[in-house]
């Protein structure tokens, strides 16, 4: 699953990333071990039919559930079912059905079985049930907004402005809202689902549609088989009113579900998904491992996107035209629950403690994509947010554990650790293993667990077979113990050699952290890599140089899990953006600049309006004051030409913004020209221009607008003239 990021709309603003993640350091102390939910019987087979009261907002429900005690002879059964009703518990035997008693509380059935089953013997239970969501008082998180498992949309349709919709969300222990089942992800069944609806309504669930039949009272039934066992979590159900968009990735059958307004533009939103799931193929050594993948979008989701086994479902912000596109998309978001495919539902995290088995190998796939489809520099500007993202949410240090067995709830094992730390811990442990190593090591995991369950032991273990180390040291510090190293750097020449004193300056509560890294020092011979291993809070390294190194950069894969203060000159900042420009340098560099304003800054900005980077360039755009007559004289021509004909639409859209701040009335007609772009980015940066250059064509201009953007911008524009 992912958690909507949330980026600020005007790229002048910020290029960092916000989210909606609990703060990590606010969490106090647990004292109760979570351990793994004891298997008692073992899930084998569940299926459902299914059909739906839109007007009660009830599922009614029949289930064939059939199990098998795990290793010891039971007489009972207990099922997770939360607020149902429940109409018939039996026990079904060469197609006779015995009543079974039960005790049940709204939260879980406890079944007496009539007798003693071994662990050689399989059972079904026949359920008839009523779930009814609406009523169950179900607790959400920061993470995800609601947990009543099945969603009803505008079902009376009453809202002219909203499609009718039902989805379900499993996540975390959801499902057994609508239907009864072991509701952990250490189970894994497999399933068949009929679901009877209006004819008039696409259904999507888990594995391939097999059957359609249709009814003399205008409804039909459509079950869906899914032949491999997967987790409960992630079942899923989602009914509306789509239109299917076919691809393919070799002769598995890719689709995407959309409303169909939204239908047209389905291959602009998720056409790399084929690509993905190449790519994901080929550098995994484990094909997509199931028999298809289905993308569907819902209204009113309550959180950013679910991996249900062979069927996301995304909120609507994935859901975008050709003209909102231009501006933003969510590929990463695709390629986060694409990845989910093998990390998450092939191989689930045995419980939540382990969510890092899932969600830190997701973000890491966001990662890593971002890298084989835009080069080195995306690769490195996704693992830089990351990093960037993690560390806003802690102070002094201090997080939680990766690995985490003490939790106040299951729901805030959703955060910014298990998501961001973890993806940037795993790109860590790559390059400290290389590639080959790491890549043949995920292979041995997902292959040896498929199907199954795992935790981080077993992906260390397999690192070990793969690699003949002894990687305990490396989980120790990172899986099982919390924080991040905050290191304090200070550099001194003396007599030929140059001296670096390291402090670990985290939280004293904070580990003392063992850190392989490189230095390299450029000199007048060129470049140098010294290796170091950081293991003490305070250490000296004295390395000899016949003269002062011209700078010096500090890990300069930017592998670092976690926080440096080296204490750069402005010189340092100027060297690194043009002779070390890795993007966390540029970044860095540009940033620096940003907010220290003088004549080598400004020169420093300027180089940086040809950055490759577009937020780069957006940013360094904005620092460049064209009020001012030495600084305009230099680059107006420039950013004139940039709002014209940069090829990203932030870079255009922050250089009309600049001209509108510069005062200059020529500029206006450049202004005016981006109204009639089809970027709603680059149209918002005019309006905002014209407001500030020439605040009397205000409303005129508003009028000349199309009126698609004229709806798309309702908001700004009612805010531009309501300020006038």
């Amino acid at each position: 699953m992912i958690h909507k990021l949330f980026f600020t709309l005007s790229v002048w603003a910020s290029i960092q990333v916000t989210t909606t993640y609990a703060q990590s350091h606010t969490a106090l102390p647990i004292q109760q071990y979570r351990v793994t939910e004891t298997k008692i019987n073992d899930l084998i087979h569940t299926k459902l039919d299914v059909k739906f009261d839109y007007a009660k907002r009830y599922l009614y429900g029949q289930e064939w559930v059939t199990l098998k005690p795990h290793f010891y002879p039971t007489d009972s059964l207990r099922l997770d079912a939360k607020g149902m009703d429940i109409k018939e518990v039996s026990l079904l035997h060469d197609q006779q059905k015995t009543a079974l008693k039960y005790n049940y509380d709204g939260e879980s059935m406890l079944i007496n079985l009539g007798k003693t089953f071994q662990s050689t013997d399989q059972y079904t239970i026949y359920i008839s049930y009523v779930a009814k969501p609406d009523e169950l008082k179900a607790k959400g998180s920061a993470a995800i907004s609601d947990a009543k498992g099945l969603y009803f949309i505008n079902p009376d349709g009453k809202d002219p402005n909203k499609p009718i919709q039902i989805w379900t969300q499993g996540e975390t222990e959801a499902s057994s809202a609508w239907f009864p089942t072991i509701d952990k992800p250490a189970q894994k069944t497999t399933s068949d689902i009929s679901i009877t609806v209006q004819d008039q309504y696409t259904t999507l669930s888990n594995g391939a549609l097999t059957n359609q039949q249709k009814h003399a009272d205008g409804t039909r039934t459509d079950t869906w088989k899914m032949t491999q066992a997967h987790a409960p979590y992630l079942f899923m159900m989602a009914v509306g009113d789509f239109k299917i968009t076919h691809d393919h990735y070799k002769s598995i059958p890719v689709d995407y579900y959309l409303e169909p307004t939204y239908a047209s533009y389905a291959k602009e939103i998720f056409g790399k998904t084929p690509a993905m799931m190449a790519y994901y193929s080929q550098v995994l050594g484990v094909e997509y491992p199931w028999n298809k993948y289905a993308q569907v979008v819902a209204r009113d989701y309550v959180s950013g996107a679910m991996e249900n086994t062979t069927a996301t479902l995304h909120g609507e912000p994935v859901q975008k035209t050709s003209r909102e596109l231009l501006d933003d998309n969510e590929e990463g978001t695709i390629a986060h629950e694409l990845f989910h495919q093998w990390f998450g539902d092939l191989v689930t995290a045995e419980s939540w403690s382990n969510l890092t088995m899932n969600e830190s190998f997701a973000t890491f796939g966001e990662v890593i994509w971002h890298g084989h489809d835009g080069g080195q520099d995306k690769e490195d500007k996704s693992r830089f947010e990351k990093l960037q993202s993690y560390l806003r949410s802690t102070k002094n240090g201090k997080s939680q554990t990766l690995a985490r067995f003490y939790y106040h709830d299951k729901e805030d094992m959703f955060d910014n650790v298990s998501y961001s730390k973890g993806s940037v811990i795993l790109y860590a442990l790559k390059n400290q293993m290389g590639d080959a190593a790491f890549y043949q090591s995920l292979q041995k995991y997902l292959t040896d667990n498929a199907h199954k369950t795992g935790e981080t032991h077993q992906l260390r273990l397999a690192m070990e077979e793969i690699t003949g180390k002894d990687w305990s040291p490396y989980f120790n510090q990172w899986y099982y113990q919390g924080g991040h190293p905050i290191l304090d750097i200070q550099y001194t020449y003396e007599q030929g050699m140059q001296k670096i004193v390291i402090k670990q300056v985290q939280d004293s509560t904070v580990q003392t952290f063992s850190l392989p890294l490189n230095i390299d020092f450029y000199t007048a011979n060129g470049k140098e890599t010294k290796a170091i291993v950081i293991n003490q809070r305070s250490q000296e390294f004295s390395f000899p140089f016949a003269q002062k190194p011209n700078f010096i950069d500090f890990d300069p894969a930017k592998i670092l899990v976690g926080e440096v203060r080296d204490n750069k000159t402005q010189t340092d900042y100027s060297y690194q953006y043009k002779y070390a420009p890795s993007y966390s340098n540029r970044n860095q560099a540009v940033s620096y600049a940003l907010y220290n304003k003088n004549k080598e800054t400004t020169q420093l900005l300027v180089a940086a309006l040809d950055d490759q980077e577009e937020e780069l360039r957006a940013i360094a755009i904005q620092g460049l004051d064209l009020s001012d007559p030495i600084i305009k004289k230099m680059v107006e021509s420039k950013i004139i030409a940039m709002a014209q004909q940069d090829v990203k639409t932030k870079v255009r859209a922050s250089a009309i913004f600049a001209l509108g701040n510069s005062g200059d009335q020529k500029n206006l007609p450049i202004i005016e020209k981006g109204l009639k772009e089809q970027s709603y980015a680059v149209i918002s940066a005019s309006l905002y221009a014209i407001k500030r250059l020439a605040p009397s064509k205000l409303d005129r201009s508003i009028a000349a607008l199309d009126s698609e953007a004229k709806t798309y911008l309702a908001t700004l524009i009612k805010k531009l003239k309501n300020n006038s």
